[in-house]
């Protein structure tokens, strides 16, 4: 049991605008689109990325509001996830949210890749996706303590670490770290007024998969949905900006599928 008077203030104190939030990933599709909602939502955002600063610089020039900023930093490392968070709370002067977007994606089918590209999409996958994600919670889970106002942390998962991801898993499985990860860091940081969820997106019409789904298996992929189509960023990054509301402190913990009815589970 926590000592209650360790406990922070309740989720009503935890402000609903004007926070500073750090977006990892944020140079474009759901990232840009995540940054885009706080922005509006009247929060400041340190915009990350990782090598597309064109891309990054063109989603900070799209935000309302002052006080973003524009950061640069590969989070494969330790050292570059600890150097973002640091930067972040410079140029906010503090993190009250962080958005755990940044993935590496890229396809591995075991039965075609050499075991050569397979250990090292592996290494790129664990390196990001989980490692990437843990070390950036830690640091700004670090912040949040030290201001002593709470906090929130949003993890983006998948809908492939329950359906399962043949050409892609090391994506699969990394994201189903990501979703235990978030469960852990719930129970570990609520005494500090932190909440911590995830969400696991489906298909969404963003460039990483804009080829496939303007080709021959597009129609295949929206018919996964009842709906019969994908997300929209901005779907999805309604469902991220929430789970980082005053009012979703008590869904901490969660992973939250935000996928169409595409895959469901119980």
């Amino acid at each position: 049991m926590a000592d209650t008077a360790s406990i922070a203030s309740p989720a009503t104190e935890f402000p609903a605008t004007g926070r500073r939030v750090l977006v990892s990933g944020a140079s474009r599709g759901l990232g840009r689109a995540v940054a885009l909602a706080f922005a509006e939502n009247g929060d400041r955002v340190a915009v990350h990325y990782g090598s597309r600063r064109a891309d990054a610089e063109a989603t900070l020039a799209a935000l309302p509001g002052d006080g973003h900023a524009l950061l640069h930093a590969d989070i494969a490392g330790p050292e570059g996830a600890a150097g973002l968070v640091a930067a972040a709370d410079a140029a906010l002067g503090g993190i009250d949210v962080l958005v755990n977007n940044a993935a590496v994606n890229t396809p591995h089918p075991p039965a075609t890749t050499s075991y050569a590209d397979w250990t090292a999409a592996w290494q790129s996958h664990v390196a990001v996706n989980l490692l990437g994600t843990a070390h950036l919670s830690h640091g700004a889970a670090q912040r949040m303590i030290e201001q002593g106002t709470g906090g929130r942390i949003v993890n983006v998962g998948s809908r492939g670490a329950f359906r399962g991801e043949p050409d892609h898993p090391a994506y699969g499985a990394t994201k189903a770290a990501v979703h235990a990860l978030g469960q852990s860091l719930a129970v570990a940081l609520a005494p500090h007024g932190i909440a911590v969820a995830s969400v696991a997106p489906g298909f969404v019409d963003t460039e990483r998969v804009g080829g496939r789904l303007a080709g021959e298996q597009g129609a295949a992929i929206r018919a996964q949905s009842p709906f019969g189509r994908v997300a929209e960023p901005a779907e999805v990054a309604a469902a991220v900006r929430w789970l980082a509301s005053p009012e979703a402190q008590w869904s901490s913990g969660t992973v939250l599928d935000v996928n169409g009815a595409s895959y469901l589970r119980t």
